[in-house]
């Protein structure tokens, strides 16, 4: 299955539950009047567009219809993909051009980081990278015991402390052993944090600091994972986040179990920082590489 399809299959929940959707209110398409503008913004909202995003983007469409004279659904919905394609920051995918590079992979409680980290270190491995996992969650106990499984799993390192050791020092550890056995890739775990407890925050700029102490000018990609299911809340997660490291990308999970995948548009939209990976399901192929115009085709068919 392409990434067309397997989004199609992880957007199936939104389509579903969206009864005033995209799709519904085109398929009543006479004209561009305000009574069907309003529609679709209510439908654009259900999405969990969020509603600043759904005015703006009914707004440009209002204006670029007036321009262009769009006079049919089909010209509609291409404008609105348009639209939101433009929204969104384009993915370049991971910059890991130092050896090694390092990956720092933040989030709160369950959102799924390190499934997420094994799952990337399969497909890094699988690419031919020799990958380093840093088990710096060193409160949840069983932390490094998954993330070792996926060690095994993929064939990566691993270094890891015993638990309710300093996070910031595994990671010392863990780019001097990436440096002594020439791995190409650190991928970092690290524990879940509220976004709000400032002192959990603090730490994750301390771990910022022995990266770059350590590794002055290596490439570093500092990926926020959020759960597609706590819908706007993730908004206020990523705020945070990137407040306090600075983030490069976006690993959105569990999209196959939400129905309001706009989400993805949102965020992105909101924070001018690109969704570089998001989940669609259990298995390593199932965390995809991001493709915001095939995403948002999937999204209205």
């Amino acid at each position: 299955m392409g990434f067309f399809d397997k989004i199609k299959e992880g957007l199936r929940k939104t389509k579903e539950s969206a009864q005033n959707n995209v799709n519904a209110v085109l398929a009543t398409f006479r004209k561009v009047d305000e009574e069907m503008l309003s529609e679709l913004e209510d439908s654009l909202i259900l999405a969990d567009l969020g509603a600043e995003l759904a005015m703006t983007t009914v707004d440009e469409l209002r204006e670029r219809s007036r321009l262009k004279n769009l006079q049919d659904a089909d010209a509609i919905r291409a404008e609105l993909c348009d639209i939101l394609c433009e929204k969104m920051q384009p993915n370049n995918g991971l910059v890991l051009e130092t050896r090694p590079s390092v990956i720092l992979v933040v989030g709160v409680n369950g959102v799924g980081k390190t499934t997420s980290i094994g799952k990337l270190g399969q497909k890094l491995t699988g690419e031919g990278k020799k990958v380093l996992f840093a088990a710096a969650d060193t409160f949840r106990a069983a932390a490094a015991d998954q993330l070792a499984i996926w060690a095994d799993r993929c064939g990566a390192d691993l270094v890891r402390h015993a638990e309710g050791a300093d996070p910031s020092a595994v990671i010392f550890d863990a780019i001097s052993a990436a440096k002594a056995r020439g791995c190409d890739v650190v991928i970092c775990d690290t524990a879940g944090r509220l976004h709000n407890k400032k002192n959990l925050m603090n730490e994750l700029a301390k771990m910022n600091r022995v990266i770059d102490r350590e590794l002055p000018g290596a490439s570093k990609e500092t990926l926020l994972v959020i759960d597609a299911t706590t819908g706007q809340n993730g908004i206020a997660q990523a705020d945070s986040f990137n407040e306090a490291c600075t983030l490069s990308g976006i690993i959105l999970t569990k999209l196959d179990g939400t129905a309001k995948g706009g989400i993805v548009i949102n965020i992105s939209s909101r924070l001018g920082v690109p969704v570089k990976y998001i989940g669609v399901g259990e298995t390593a192929d199932d965390l995809l590489e991001f493709e915001p115009e095939e995403f948002v085709r999937a999204f209205f068919e």
